[in-house]
């Protein structure tokens, strides 16, 4: 055991809150299991089924629209009921679509169909264990234990890829799926052994009032909604429009691609907590407003050239971005939100997730076939400013709250 603690230290540091250490495991195995499988799924739908690449688009489409209702609902539901069995319900919703997988034969129609619920299984528990993060330690400690968290599961991310090759490579497209399912019972497994049923940091008792109606008169966390909204749409960019340009216009392979991809998780896994821990005495704002036009702007750097060191730089400063603003958006939504309602405002917040999912890839390549990719990329460092501009607002607003408004933000959040 002494090499995997010494790798838990040199990722996670000696001082990571023993509370989070089951979800940590959670995120590794949960992300393992889905980036073993869904790395593939494109590929197999439209080379193994033989399906139509728009009724694939519709069938991502429709995921995401699944996932956008499911995450305010499932969020909401957990602060009635509890975050511990909406974790497990989605935990058994993600086994159940993989294993779906096998059984679809060579019909596209049932393979499709199937995918389209990815959005409702991968959703059901997300917002619960966002909640339950913040249940588990006390405010001041929120931005190191999403960032630890985050790590955890990009650790899978890491290594999901190259199992899912290997799986395909010993075997089939069965044994892929079969492979992601067995993980995906792991992590139900772990959750049933060791998530608590409740945090330190939970509300006393249940919310007595409409989530829905408290959320629509949050002015600041609805600014932030469409700051998340701008920035989702910039972030989901970077995962399906950029690989499309760098192989169609400039000539790069698509293992040269993958190679690429796989820069953005291990930086994160070895900086995403040095990052946090450096920066924590900065303001949300400025990490926003700093972070998130890191995402967009260096964008444009490849309509000037598009050679490897400059597409280097440009994944290296999206990184740095990246990991300024996951960890601080977390945070924020966690200190705008009352105790009770923390669920549904994790659920509202994570569905603008599934929004940029939907509409990034639409809205980027409509662009890039009318227009151009500078076009295109201009148009994602837009974003990435408007994304800034109405965060750091939202945090600034949220800073004035009168004393009996929901709890403010903290200004280093």
């Amino acid at each position: 055991m002494r090499p995997f603690k010494a790798l838990f230290r040199v990722i996670f540091g000696s001082d990571t809150d023993p509370a989070l250490r089951p979800l940590l495991g959670i995120n590794f195995v949960g992300s393992l299991a889905g980036s073993t499988m869904w790395s593939f799924v494109g590929i197999w739908a439209i080379k193994e089924l033989g399906a139509d690449q728009s009724a694939l688009g519709l069938a991502y489409l429709i995921s995401a629209a699944i996932g956008v209702a499911t995450g305010y609902f499932t969020g909401h539901l957990s602060d009635h009921i509890g975050r511990r069995p909406l974790i497990l319900l989605g935990w058994l919703a993600q086994t159940g679509v993989m294993l779906g997988f096998l059984a679809v034969g060579d019909s596209a129609a049932v393979g499709l169909v199937i995918l389209c619920f990815g959005g409702l299984a991968f959703q059901i528990g997300s917002s619960a264990s966002q909640a339950l993060i913040a249940d588990l330690v006390p405010p001041e400690g929120h931005e190191d234990a999403f960032a630890a968290t985050r790590v955890a599961a990009n650790l899978g991310i890491t290594f999901g890829p190259p199992v899912g090759g290997l799986l395909l490579l010993i075997g089939s497209w069965n044994v892929l799926f079969a492979g992601a399912a067995t993980f995906s019972a792991i992590g139900f497994v772990i959750a049933v052994l060791f998530l608590p049923a409740r945090g330190a940091y939970s509300a006393e008792e249940p919310p007595s009032r409409g989530s829905f109606g408290v959320i629509a008169r949050d002015r600041p966390f609805l600014l932030f909604m469409v700051s998340a909204g701008f920035a989702w749409l910039v972030y989901v960019a970077f995962e399906t429009v950029l690989p499309i340009s760098l192989v169609s216009s400039h000539g790069y392979s698509s293992s040269t691609w993958w190679f690429l991809l796989i820069v953005n998780p291990l930086l994160v896994t070895f900086f995403q907590l040095r990052v946090t821990r450096w920066v924590s005495g900065v303001p949300a704002a400025v990490k926003l407003a700093v972070g998130l036009p890191l995402m967009g702007v260096p964008f444009l750097l490849l309509n000037v050239s598009a050679a490897l060191p400059v597409v280097l730089l440009t994944l290296f400063l999206f990184v740095i971005g990246e990991m300024l603003w996951v960890p601080t958006s977390q945070s924020v939504v966690a200190g705008l939100a009352p105790a009770d309602l923390r669920g549904a405002y994790m659920g509202a917040f994570g569905a603008m997730a599934a929004v940029g999912f939907a509409l990034a890839p639409f809205i980027g390549l409509q662009v890039r076939e009318t227009f151009g990719d500078s076009a295109m990329w201009v148009l994602e460092a837009a974003l990435s400013l408007v994304a800034a501009g109405t965060g750091a607002a939202a945090v600034r607003i949220a800073l004035g709250r009168r004393p009996d408004e929901p709890e403010p933000v903290s200004a280093t959040a």
